[in-house]
């Protein structure tokens, strides 16, 4: 039953994407450009709607009283595609520094332009990430919410911590909160597979990290404080959820957190 919920819910996940962008393309490019993001919100809550009703998962987002007021920068933990697009209803006008190659997809690539979104070669140095720096900085003044994933590519929940030091360099060089963002959709849609689990769980939006420290000490905190966050999340997501199906990297971390509280 699961594979067939999942063969239904991926057809028409990327139907849903491919209809919805060809046939709304009229408002959303005539509309000024706040306005027409509401068709990509809309689109976000449509996979939710398909995820609860075809798959059977469902989630509660928690700590939305944390979310500042104008320009922040969103941190969230990043194992699926879910978590690309999850929060995109609770956000009033967020941008993505994303990878150039995503703007050379037909209409999709159009879609990204129309919203200002910040593109980067990966591999890119010197003046290319000054001017990205730039884009970055005039959107931010503008009050816009920028996502960075600080761990830069999907993990499997319960994975070692691989944060990259560039978000650091970001919240000095753009001097604004950090809202840490934890969470394990990774169980539900897990990445490189086609299979979709059913269960709830919880997206937790932490207490901003406040502009102004010093990057060294901002990334240590950031990872401490995402981190005990996931780690109370994986234990309450596994406890009522014993029906998912664990990665290796989940049991073994469960398996570490268990040891330290009967240590």
């Amino acid at each position: 039953m699961i594979i067939l919920r999942s063969i239904l819910f991926n057809t028409l996940f990327y139907t849903s994407l491919i209809l919805q962008m060809v046939l709304q393309s009229p408002y959303y490019f005539l509309a000024s450009r706040k306005k027409a993001f509401a068709i990509p919100k809309n689109w976000a809550r449509s996979n939710h709607w398909l995820m609860e009703k075809i798959v059977g998962t469902t989630f509660t987002v928690e700590g939305l009283e944390n979310i500042p007021q104008g320009g922040y920068i969103l941190a969230p933990k990043h194992q699926s595609l879910w978590d690309t697009y999850a929060l995109l209803p609770w956000l009033d006008d967020p941008v993505y520094i994303l990878k150039r190659e995503l703007m050379w997809i037909p209409i999709f690539g159009w879609y990204v332009a129309r919203q200002k979104m910040i593109p980067v070669d990966r591999g890119a140095r010197g003046k290319v990430m000054v001017k990205v720096m730039e884009r970055a900085k005039q959107e931010m003044a503008a009050g816009r919410q920028l996502i960075i994933y600080p761990e830069g590519t999907r993990r499997p929940a319960g994975a070692e911590p691989a944060y990259k030091y560039g978000i650091a360099r970001i919240y000095r060089d753009l001097d604004v909160p950090v809202v840490p963002v934890a969470m394990h959709p990774g169980l539900f849609w897990p990445r490189r597979k086609f299979l979709r689990f059913p269960g709830h769980f919880k997206v937790r939006i932490l207490p901003p990290i406040e502009a102004g420290l010093d990057p060294d000490v901002f990334y240590q905190t950031l990872i401490e404080k995402l981190e005990k966050a996931s780690d109370e999340l994986l234990i309450e997501t596994v406890r009522d959820n014993p029906q998912v199906p664990l990665p290796p990297t989940a049991v073994q971390r469960l398996k570490e957190l268990q040891a330290e509280q009967t240590a």
